[in-house]
This record gives structure tokens, sequence and C-alpha cells, in this order.
């Protein structure tokens, strides 16, 4: 199958290129620089010049292809929608997977799933309507929610907790840091997107690996990986908003989601299921 992605360059790009190749898949990837093309290139894609808003490059790209996974974040709602619509316009009735993610389910009672309602914080809330649009669009769509990511380089938890934490000589955590968060292992996630090609249209499945730490457990084993064992450290949400922003708010989220559906649907299943080891081990 000739598959062609967005956001290739990507921590999850490049494991979902790898993968696909792996699988024996022909990879086009989009890039929109010299660095992006030869980061794709390296991992086993052709390169396509462009960016999300050349639409015509995205259109004549997916029609090229046998189904299209769209993983780059887009700067906006309406400029997401804009590069599905020309993807999905393109591939036709080939598989479209478009990439949403799991804080749109805000706190969740228990263990929950896809049925969850929805009730995004500030950050997200805009994937409603593109999601929607995106599913009601014809063709054959299929949604993939990953959820908070680890391995590899662990870039949101890296970039707002274990680095401010190394700096400030402690590990920081939100409030409490009783609430859970939702973790998919890198590893896992790249597969379930090649597995998402199969899937019946209209599908939707969270990425998750079904283990649901707490943020305070997280943030000891980062801070043993760190060399700061037993130096965690609570912040408020108000300190949160200020020193990250937005998204602070979705790090605030007590998360508890399982991955059976794409278990039972695709025959996908994580296999990284001891996070906070992961997490240890730096």
């Amino acid at each position: 199958m000739r598959v062609f992605l967005t956001g290739g360059s990507g921590y999850i790009g490049q494991a979902t290129i790898a993968e696909l190749v792996k699988q024996g898949h022909a990879v086009d990837a989009l890039a929109r620089s010299d660095r992006a093309e030869a980061t794709v290139v390296a991992v086993g894609a052709t390169a396509v010049r462009g960016g999300l808003g050349d639409l015509a490059v995205l259109k004549d790209s997916a029609a090229r292809a046998d189904a299209v996974i769209h993983l780059a974040q887009a700067e906006s709602g309406d400029e997401d929608l804009a590069a599905a619509t020309a993807m999905q316009d393109g591939v036709g009735a080939g598989t479209y997977v478009h990439t949403g993610g799991t804080w749109v389910y805000g706190d969740t009672d228990g263990v929950a799933d896809e049925t969850a309602p929805w009730n995004p914080p500030a950050a997200v809330a805009w994937r409603k309507p593109v999601e929607d649009a995106v599913l009601a669009h014809g063709g054959r769509p299929v949604i993939v929610q990953p959820g908070l990511l680890y391995g590899g380089d662990n870039r949101l938890i890296d970039v707002f907790f274990v680095q401010p934490g190394k700096k400030n000589g402690a590990i920081p955590y939100l409030g409490d840091g009783t609430n859970h968060w939702a973790l998919v292992h890198i590893d896992d996630l790249a597969p379930l997107y090649v597995a998402a090609l199969a899937a019946p249209a209209g599908s939707v499945y969270v990425g998750v690996g079904g283990v649901n730490p707490t943020a305070k457990q997280v943030a000891e084993a980062c801070a043993h990986a760190a060399g700061l064992a037993g130096r965690t450290t609570s912040i408020s949400l108000a300190q949160a908003r200020a020193e990250m922003g937005p998204i602070a708010d979705a790090f605030a989220l007590d998360q508890q989601l399982t991955p059976a559906k794409a278990q039972r649907e695709l025959g996908w299943g994580p296999r990284h299921t001891d996070p906070l080891a992961v997490f240890a081990q730096g």
C-alpha cells in the first residue's frame, strides 16, 4: 500500500513511517523544509515538499496514495479542517486516518472509552467540529486519539515538567498529583496508526496503554531518572497556567481510558505496560 503522511519529521511521524516501512508499505511524507526532508528520507519515506497550507499539494499527494495518515499539528482548527478536507477529497474511497487526542474527553468518571462524553479544556476544544466534519465527509475516515505520549523524547512531559524540574531542583506536579494520566508509549502508538488503515469507515479509537498512573507517580519516576530522587513539588493550577499557558488545564485532567476497542476490532494491543519503569529509566 502507498501511504501519504503528514507530520513525518515529528516525534510520532518518524515512528509511524518506520512502522509502515517495516510492514511493507511505501510512504510519501510531507516535508516543509530541507531538515524535514532529510529526516523523513532517513526513516524510509519519499519526501513531498510542502506544508499544511499547500492544499493542492495535499490533495494531489493523497490522490496518488491508497491511504492517508494525518499527523501534522495545525495552527488552528480552520487550518486542520482545510488540510483534512483536501486530503479526503484526494484519497477518495481510500482510508483517511485523522489525529485527535484523548484530552477532548476531559475528566473521566473512572475508566472510560470512546463513548465517553466530550468535555475538552479550551486548548483542544477546536477538535470537535473538525472531527465531526472528518467523519461526515464520506470515504473511509478513521480517527485515532492518542493519549499523553511517553518513550523516546517524552516531548510534552519533558518540556513542561522534566526540564523545568531539573532547573529548579524538583519535578513538579499539579495540585495533590492524584489525577490520572492516560499514557501511551510511542512504540505502541505507531503500530496503532498502521492497524487503523484497515479499520471500518467512521471508526474512532483511543490510543492508550491502559495503564493510567497518577501525575505524582510520573513526577516521582521522572525525578528518579533526573537524579532528583524524592524531590518533587506541588504547584497550583494558577501557577501552572502562568508558566505553561492553556495546556496546564489539560495536564490537570483526571483521565483513565481503556484501549479495549482497538484491541477488539484491530487486534492491536499495547506492549508497554509499565510506564513508571520507563520514566524512572529516563
